[in-house]
């Protein structure tokens, strides 16, 4: 999905935003499940101690636009144009997300048979301008949204399981940043070290810290204050499902020349996350990250949609393009110089050196 939510913070604005105390959303996704928790949902927030805030299905092919009618989001770049619009029209814009502010109450005149919740749900992501994470939409602001960009065709009594899945699509989304920024924002020297090892010991790193974290979750232990310090934080976030990715539209082209390879199918959403990475002299970065969302068709087993992101750095930097490189690069390299093998070997060695 392609959705998420940006209110002002209630303790301070930017001087340089002009908007109002109510703000709107951004972006969305994820295809990864949940992990140690029974629950992929964050608490969810007291209506009466949360703003409001906004945002719409802008793409027509949405997986789950079509489902729930069937049965039931600014940096230029040199892989994306700029957003063009006038100044009167981004007067009135949420600059964290580049959308309107709408209301978190039930209109007069909406065709909704159902009442909708009104409370929203923390987020695990956090802001870069306040002590907090960002909140996601209540399901009336969702419909409110899809109604103000002409989707009348969604019934509201389908709306908040499609908040669920915005949900917890995104927290899956920074995940998989988070670990981005975990490989390189100690640089890229420390970076390739990791990459080298191949996408498997990346996978084991994060399983051993999730283990980790979860283990001093269960004994009570506060977290390491200067971890969450390096950790990245969410500056803003922009929708752009009007506007592919180059390499959204060089896979559909490759889709049509090698269609047993790839698939000819578009991603349904873009979207693009502005990070706050901390670097190893304690100063910021701001890093964009271009998201491609993809529809999976539907689990046979469960019946429940399937999606895929397409997370990395976009090109903004020579330094983004090197990570990228990297990355890809470093997993091709363990297994064609037969990384594996020699791990194992050397497994095999300490074992023996220790019986």
């Amino acid at each position: 999905m392609g959705w998420f939510w940006a209110d002002v913070p209630k303790k301070s604005v930017p001087a340089e935003s002009s908007q109002s105390p109510a703000a709107p959303p951004s972006g969305c996704p994820m295809h990864r499940s949940d992990t140690g928790n029974s629950t992929p949902f964050p608490p969810r927030l007291n209506q009466s101690t949360s703003t409001p805030s906004s945002c719409p299905v802008k793409s027509p092919n949405h997986p789950l636009r079509h489902q729930t009618s069937e049965s039931s989001s600014q940096t230029q770049s040199s892989e994306e144009k700029p957003l063009q619009s006038s100044s009167s029209t981004l007067s009135r814009l949420n600059p964290l997300n580049y959308m309107p502010s709408l209301s978190n109450s039930r209109p007069a005149d909406s065709p909704q048979s159902v009442n909708l919740p009104l409370d929203r749900e923390l987020s695990s992501i956090p802001r870069s301008d306040a002590e907090s994470n960002w909140e996601y939409p209540s399901p009336q602001q969702m419909y409110n949204a899809m109604l103000r960009k002409g989707y009348t065709d969604t019934p509201a009594e389908h709306v908040e399981a499609m908040v669920a899945v915005h949900n917890f699509l995104n927290e899956g989304a920074w995940a998989e940043i988070e670990e981005w920024e975990g490989i390189f924002s100690g640089g890229l020297w420390k970076g390739w070290e990791t990459c080298s090892r191949g996408e498997q010991a990346i996978t084991l790193d994060r399983a051993r810290q999730e283990y980790a974290a979860h283990r001093r979750l269960a004994l009570g232990l506060t977290p390491d204050p200067q971890e969450d310090e390096s950790k990245p934080k969410l500056i803003r976030f922009q929708g752009r499902p009007q506007e592919p990715s180059p390499k959204a539209r060089i896979l559909q082209m490759l889709g049509k020349v090698f269609p047993n390879h790839f698939s000819q199918e578009p991603p349904f959403d873009r979207h693009d996350w502005y990070i706050s990475r901390k670097l190893p002299n304690g100063s910021t970065k701001e890093v964009r990250y271009v998201i491609d969302y993809y529809g999976g068709g539907v689990e046979q087993e469960t019946g429940q949609p399937v999606f895929y992101l397409d997370i990395r750095p976009a090109l903004d930097t020579p330094t983004a393009a090197v990570e990228r490189a990297m990355r890809w690069g470093g997993d091709v390299w363990h297994r064609a110089s037969g990384g594996a093998a020699r791990e194992a070997a050397t497994r095999t060695k300490e074992k023996e050196n220790g019986s």
